[in-house]
């Protein structure tokens, strides 16, 4: 007979942005004659750099020469990608990466699913509240959930709220934890915090023997000066972080996927017995044997994303989008509603009015505005009465969403 993993039994309906899907295409169905506007995923819509594409027609070209062919590559990545990573991303602020320690890979929500398979399913997990669902998901796959609670909590899951009333700056947990995640700039909420903020966060980990999971796939939309773009412009985050990094919203690599994990050798879990065990191996092992690498194309446009030409043409993308952010912002708060976020995130997080919830809320703006965005409450309870929406529109539709939104009457 064989037995099913029964933690995915636990898993509530279907992925939220799947239930969102489901939704729009429903209501498209049923009345074709209306534009909707998406504002919903986080999905890029500009075209590539166009220095990344011209790398990767000439890695094209390579493949179909004999010499310069490439079949199976590291697993690791190649370390024309890797050099460019440090060189570019760390160097510059004097943060000390090994080779060794980048792990090329096909986006961040594959790591940051994946990375528990190397972490014990006793540990307690934290997570900021509302947060990305991978984090939620993926552990109650691996064992680590406990049993669903009334108002959406999961029994052996730690949540740190963050909300308005606390300006979204999660607080150090009072009870015992083994594995943080945090996201900053944050999704869902678009909101940050500051480096001393970080370092208390370092501080705790560090005394209390606890790895975060750092998600920092947003850093390069950080405008103010005293945010970090990197966990380990901390001292002492190499002991206790591994950073999560992705091409796909800087260089809109979304659809053609490529993200890097640092995983520092200075980083240790332990045993039941109490042994110390580097984890860096460990995911070494993990990545060599569960994953092929990223393509070698691929590789070459991320690289192309370092090049002179490829930071000027990201830095206008990231500007576009950020405009974007701007005007969905400034027109929301126009409508008398409190919003949040989208100064160094291309995510706009509102309060949802009149007392509707996310979910009522979003049906209210798909039916009369026929604009999508996510109902907060998809990222965890906390996000109940929140609602998030996205920058990354064409400035067309954005402008176009924000003047259809000014017409609903709560």
């Amino acid at each position: 007979m064989t037995l099913v993993n029964e933690n995915y039994l636990k898993l509530q309906g279907s992925y939220l942005f799947s239930e969102i899907a489901k939704r729009v295409n429903a209501f498209a169905s049923a009345h074709p004659d209306k534009k909707v506007i998406r504002l919903g995923i986080g999905d890029v819509t500009l075209p590539l750099p166009q220095a990344c594409i011209d790398a990767m027609h000439k890695a094209v070209d390579e493949m179909a020469e004999q010499s310069t062919f490439r079949g199976y590559g590291p697993e690791q990545g190649y370390d024309f990608l890797i050099e460019k990573i440090i060189a570019n991303d760390y160097a510059p602020k004097g943060i000390d990466i090994g080779i060794d320690e980048v792990f090329i890979s096909d986006g961040s929500k594959s790591d940051t699913g994946n990375i528990g398979d190397i972490f014990g399913a006793d540990n307690i997990v934290a997570v900021t509240d509302p947060v990305y669902p991978v984090y939620v998901d993926t552990n109650i796959m691996g064992g680590r959930s406990g049993d669903l609670l009334p108002g959406g909590k999961w029994s052996k899951i730690v949540y740190i709220p963050c909300t308005a009333e606390n300006n979204f700056v999660p607080s150090i947990p009072t009870e015992k934890v083994d594995i943080i995640y945090l996201c900053f700039p944050n999704n869902p909420t678009g909101t940050t915090i500051t480096r001393d903020e970080l370092k208390k966060w370092v501080d705790y980990a560090r005394e209390n023997k606890v790895v975060i999971l750092y998600d920092a796939a947003y850093e390069a939309y950080i405008s103010e000066p005293d945010v970090a773009r990197s966990i380990y412009e901390i001292a002492g985050a190499k002991e206790v972080a591994i950073e999560f990094r992705s091409f796909s919203k800087n260089a809109g690599f979304t659809g053609t996927r490529c993200a890097f994990a640092v995983v520092p050798k200075a980083l240790c879990a332990y045993t039941k017995g109490g042994e110390k065990v580097q984890v860096n191996p460990l995911w070494n092992r993990r990545h060599s044997t569960k994953f092929n690498g990223t393509p070698y194309i691929i590789q070459r446009g991320a690289e192309a994303a370092y090049s002179d030409m490829g930071k000027a043409q990201i830095a206008g993308m990231i500007a576009y989008y950020m405009e974007n952010a701007k005007i969905i912002r400034e027109g929301v708060r126009e409508m008398g509603i409190s919003v949040f976020g989208g100064v160094n995130a291309p995510y706009i997080w509102l309060k949802t009015p009149s007392g509707l919830s996310s979910w009522a809320f979003f049906d209210k703006l798909l039916s009369e505005a026929n604009v999508v965005g996510t109902p907060g409450v998809g990222f965890g309870p906390s996000g109940e009465g929140y609602f998030r929406l996205t920058a990354f529109g064409s400035r067309e539709n954005t402008a176009e969403a924000v003047s259809r939104l000014k017409t609903l009457k709560f």
